[in-house]
């Protein structure tokens, strides 16, 4: 009701003084009523009423204290800062303590004049109406007002905020003393004044335009201001001109005159002194001063803090010449020093090192970091940001020792439970959690059981408990009953139990469809990613003993009719790791001969490509299998074998190690023709893809691969010639076996599948 301010001091007064009659005003920190005979207290800011007891307990609170901490509590409407606690209750005038209600006077009023004055006007006549909530009236007398310019006077109410302005000139002299401000009746004092003067500096070289009436334009009768120029006019002599930098006052006697020099340049001889030994006497300023012949000594501009460098030439006129000494300069943190060779060198300069300060600021968190630290206190500059103890806040202090201090933030709305039973009033400091409630939990849960748990803040309910009847995984709960097999479910589980083991075996029947599931009630498949393991219980042909071999190796058998047609079969799923360790060949005697020798060919530094001796093979050795598929389609070969040859040439000459081909899809039968000519080349070959756009990439190795010195084709060629005419075919007879007693026509032999191994690294 109160948030509703009235648009002017009459009507707030008067909404006031209703709702306090009627008891229909509350106070902000209790929401309660202000009863008629209850002690209040009224904010003189914004008038609002209190119970006395409320705001003592809020001017005492955390939350009420100022931002800075040092300007007393806070009103809880305007947050008006006081530092005066209140204490007794007393009237709205403030004249009479514990004012006694009557039924013709106003609530909490003494019943006389307010007397108050008025806030915020010059008014000097004091409220004469009876004591009173709320903003005094505005004054009802009439006086006599002036304009801003003095001109002209007008009769206005008294107090009135309003100025009072003419249609004259304002007239008044500006600050300047000689200009008469020229706008139209205006408030406060006049503008400065808008013209400018020209102003010659002191030398009478430079000139510049300032506003008149400033301070820089007023004269010494030499100049207005100092250019920083040098004077350069001539001096007395009428010879030299001055040195001094521009100055107001008159130039300064010539330095060089007889009657002003009485010692050498070096100050350390008298010229007396000097016209008696039979020095030329001076007669005007320009005739040289005589030298003494001593060194000068005058001090020069460098040197450091132990000494002071010296002139060391002899008795002259003029500057020094340049030190030609060093001198040692500490940094400004002292750590460091260096030496300067720098000729006019101040004694006081100094310089940064490249030093990092470790040591620790005042919150003693952060180093301080600084270069060349010359700081004593090393305050921390940096914000705390550590979270506060509500945890929603952070501490925006500058970074301190200790702990923080409490979140200063508090809410002026209720804090209720889940269910809105329990309730925390405001003012609630920030981080308070919600209060406890003894009812029962009211949020909806997954299940339809009954809840034995209590209101709660968290999100998320507790577990139910309630005891249910369920399947384990695998269903294995099984009773007999006069010889019949029934299925029951598990008793007294746990509701929000959900995967339930019984500790029985799985007995599910696995993939191979011969054997059941050895492990304990689980969930999921029995194998995901392996073959079953358990040994085959079919009975042999012959013995009808049980065969006992693993159901994988038996995979890996069938599996070898792919392996025989050229497609590729993945065992990985089939064998263990451990067994793929163990299927590595052992090294035997050979193996052992070739590290031999390869250990003696690096200690005589022997490639292993040459032969000094030509004790290896003269050449190349081709299988059958490989001449007789050359025979049939000659030009594949020969182009194969031309590609290979560039190709380890190539790699041989140039800076890279590898290099690669790869061939255009082709059958298997020139995949295998390609397979073993690259291991005749040292080359390594491997085939990619799937049929019918499989195909092979060959790669040369530099001091691997190697060009044979015979071809196929030539070694085909030579063969050619020197074969004989063919006789005509004669059948052939199987011989009698001495042995075995057979005899008769041999029987044709059964061609064996050519595996093509190479084909199969993928």
């Amino acid at each position: 009701k109160q948030s509703d301010v009235p648009k002017n001091k009459e009507t707030h007064t008067g909404s006031l003084i209703e709702q306090l009659t009627t008891e229909k005003y509350e106070c902000m920190v209790c929401c309660e009523v202000v009863r008629i005979v209850a002690p209040v207290w009224s904010c003189q800011n914004c008038y609002h009423v209190f119970h006395l007891n409320c705001i003592k307990k809020w001017a005492r609170s955390p939350a009420s204290q100022a931002e800075d901490g040092n300007s007393g509590w806070r009103c809880p409407a305007c947050q008006n800062a006081s530092m005066q606690v209140p204490k007794t209750y007393t009237c709205f005038c403030g004249k009479v303590h514990n004012p006694e209600w009557n039924r013709n006077e106003i609530p909490h009023s003494c019943g006389e004049l307010c007397g108050k004055k008025r806030q915020g006007l010059d008014c000097p006549h004091l409220c004469n109406i009876l004591c009173h909530p709320g903003p005094c009236p505005s004054c009802p007398a009439f006086v006599t007002k002036t304009c801003e310019c003095g001109q002209t006077s007008h009769s206005v109410r008294c107090g009135q905020s309003t100025k009072i302005h003419c249609s004259n000139v304002c007239g008044n002299t500006l600050n300047c003393g000689k200009h008469s401000c020229t706008e139209v009746c205006h408030a406060g004092k006049c503008s400065p004044c808008q013209l400018t003067v020209q102003q010659v500096c002191y030398c009478g070289n430079n000139f510049k335009e300032v506003l008149c009436g400033t301070k820089e334009e007023f004269s010494d009768g030499f100049g207005n201001f100092s250019c920083q120029n040098i004077c350069g006019r001539k001096l007395n002599c009428g010879r030299h001109n001055c040195t001094q930098v521009c100055h107001p006052q008159p130039c300064q006697l010539c330095p060089r005159l007889p009657q002003v020099v009485y010692r050498c340049p070096c100050g350390q001889t008298p010229l007396s002194k000097l016209l008696e030994l039979g020095c030329v006497e001076r007669k005007i300023c320009t005739d040289p001063i005589p030298s003494c012949g001593k060194t000068c000594g005058k001090p020069l501009p460098c040197g450091g803090y132990e000494f002071i460098h010296t002139c060391e030439s002899l008795c002259h006129e003029g500057e020094c010449r340049p030190c030609s000494r060093t001198s040692n300069i500490y940094c400004r943190c002292g750590f460091k020093k260096k030496v300067s060779l720098i000729f006019f060198l101040i004694a006081a300069i100094t310089f940064m090192c490249d030093k990092r300060c470790n040591k620790k600021r005042s919150c003693g968190r952060h180093k301080c970091n600084e270069v060349c630290c010359v700081d004593t206190e090393h305050k921390c500059s940096l914000v705390c940001g550590r979270k506060l103890n509500c945890g929603l806040h952070r501490c925006e202090e500058p970074c301190h020792r200790g702990s923080c201090q409490t979140c200063w933030q508090t809410s002026f709305d209720e804090l209720t439970c889940y269910c809105g039973e329990s309730v925390i009033y405001p003012p609630v400091p920030c981080g308070t959690q919600p209060p406890e409630c003894k009812k029962t939990c009211t949020r909806p849960h997954d299940c339809d059981h009954p809840v034995y748990h209590s209101c709660h803040s968290e999100e998320k309910c507790p577990p139910c408990t309630y005891l249910t009847q369920k399947w384990c995984m695998g269903k294995h709960e099984v009773i007999v009953i006069c010889f019949l097999l029934l299925f029951q479910l598990r008793s007294n589980i746990p509701c929000h139990l959900t995967d339930i083991s019984c500790g029985l075996r799985c007995n599910q029947m696995l993939k191979c469809g011969m054997h059941k599931c050895k492990r304990i009630c689980h969930k999921g498949e029995c194998l995901i990613d392996e073959e079953c393991r358990q040994p085959c219980t079919i009975p042999r042909l012959y013995c009808n003993h049980p065969c006992m071999a693993p159901i994988a190796a038996i995979s890996i058998a069938t599996k070898l009719t792919d392996l025989q047609l050229g497609d590729s079969v993945e065992i990985s799923r089939l064998i263990t790791k451990k067994e793929m360790k163990q299927a590595r060949l052992q090294c035997d005697e050979e193996c052992l001969a070739l590290q031999r020798n390869r250990r003696l060919a690096e200690a005589l530094e022997i490639d292993d490509n040459s032969d000094p001796f030509n004790i290896r093979t003269p050449g190349p050795k081709y299988s059958e299998l490989l001449k007789e598929d050359a025979r049939k389609d000659l030009k594949f070969v020969s182009d194969v074998e031309k590609e290979m040859r560039m190709l380890v040439e190539a790699v041989n000459k140039g800076k890279h190690t590898k290099k690669s081909h790869c061939y255009p899809p082709m059958n298997r039968d020139h995949r295998r023709i390609i397979h073993e000519l690259a291991q005749v080349y040292g080359i390594e070959s491997v085939s990619y893809d799937n049929e019918p756009k499989r195909n092979v990439v060959i790669t040369a190795v530099k001091g691997k691969s190697f060009c044979p010195s015979n071809t196929l084709t030539s070694v085909l060629d030579k063969e050619m010639q020197s074969r004989p005419l063919a006789p005509p075919p004669i059948p052939h007879y199987k011989q009698t076996d001495k042995t075995t007693g057979d005899s008769g026509l041999s029987k044709p032999l059964k061609e064996e599948p050519i595996i093509d191994y190479f084909d199969v690294q993928d």
